[in-house]
C-alpha cells in the first residue's frame, strides 16, 4: 500500500502564490503517474495536473495551463503543485493521487489507487 501525506494548503490573497507537497510513502516503485486533483463546494472532483514518474512529463489542465506546475524532487520521492496568479476560483480541497497501471487517461480518476487526505485552500482577500 502506499500512503500520500500532503502539506502546504492554507489561506492565500487573489494573486497570491502556495506551493503544495505530497510525499509518498510505502511500495512506491510500481507509480506510473502522480497527479493533483481538486474539489470545490457543489462541484465534481477535476483534474489539475498529473506527472509521469519515470520521464516527468506533466500534463495540466487546459484552464490551468501557464499558472500551475507540477514537478518532482531529484529523489522521485516527492511531487509538488506550484500555483501562481491564484483566483477565488482556485478555492477547493486538493489531493494527490497516484496510479500504477499503464492504460487509460491521466485525467480519469478512476486509474488511481492511492489517493492523500485532502489540504484545503481557500484563495479570499
Amino acid at each position: 500500500q502506499v500512503q500520500l501525506v500532503e502539506s502546504g494548503g492554507g489561506l492565500v490573497q487573489p494573486g497570491g502564490s502556495l506551493r503544495l507537497s505530497c510525499k509518498p510513502s510505502g511500495r512506491t516503485s510500481t507509480t506510473y503517474a502522480m497527479a493533483w486533483w481538486r474539489q470545490a463546494p457543489g462541484k465534481e472532483r477535476e483534474a489539475v495536473a498529473t506527472i509521469r514518474w519515470s520521464t516527468g512529463s506533466a500534463y495540466y489542465a487546459d484552464s490551468l495551463k501557464g499558472r500551475f506546475t507540477v514537478s518532482r524532487d531529484n529523489t522521485q520521492d516527492t511531487v509538488y503543485l506550484q500555483m501562481n496568479s491564484m483566483t477565488p476560483e482556485d478555492t477547493a480541497l486538493y489531493f494527490c493521487a497516484r496510479r500504477s497501471q499503464y492504460s487509460g487517461s491521466l485525467f480519469d480518476s478512476r486509474t488511481y489507487d492511492s489517493w492523500g487526505q485532502g489540504t484545503q485552500v481557500t484563495v479570499a482577500s
